[in-house]
């Protein structure tokens, strides 16, 4: 069993350097094809970069004290399998508050999942992080109006849940497809 686990682990790890290897390759063909885009693609990435590094150390100790000190039964019992509609409303909520950039909402949905969250509540969460934001949702109202906020409102709140249920559905039959295909339990 130990042994299945790092080797799953090493494939996992050659796996995301080869896709970094590939990223930098078509970076470089595409700074190649264009070249005088260079200045603007290295001055945005630099920005970026930093962006980065000041916000990702904060969110990695709060994500590391959120695990530390949020119990598992908790994050189970208002994410998890049995939360229902509470569940779905929590994951809306938890990500239309946060107003930083989505690739922070990434490492806090991993600890969710990890805890026990179901994984439509983590799509549900994702996408709210993405789609709806209190900030946002007041521009929208301001120079939009509120029959287009609402509106625009209701409609991403149903699409949201109906992907995150799909997408759970999704992952579900495909890990049975493959346990069966790899001689595992049948469910």
């Amino acid at each position: 069993m130990k042994k299945d686990l790092k080797e799953k682990q090493k494939r996992e790890m050659i796996r995301d350097w080869i896709l970094l290897g590939l990223i930098l390759i078509i970076f470089i063909v595409l700074l190649s094809i264009f070249p005088d885009k260079k200045g603007v693609v290295i001055s945005t990435s630099w920005d970026f970069f930093i962006e980065m590094i000041l916000i990702l150390p904060a969110v990695m100790i709060i994500l590391g004290l959120f695990a530390v000190w949020v119990p598992k039964d908790i994050v189970g019992k208002y994410l998890g399998k049995a939360s229902g509609i509470r569940g779905i409303f929590l994951a809306i909520v938890l990500g239309a508050l946060p107003t930083g950039p989505l690739y922070i909402a990434f490492p806090m949905a991993a600890v969710l999942l990890k805890k026990g969250a179901k994984i439509s509540n983590i799509i549900v969460f994702l996408s709210a992080w993405a789609c709806i934001k209190i900030p946002q949702e007041m521009v929208e109202l301001q120079f939009l109006g509120v029959q287009f906020m609402i509106s625009r409102l209701i409609l991403t709140i149903i699409f949201v849940v109906i992907i995150g249920l799909v997408i759970e559905r999704l992952i579900k039959w495909s890990n049975k497809k493959w346990s069966n295909k790899e001689g595992g339990v049948k469910n």
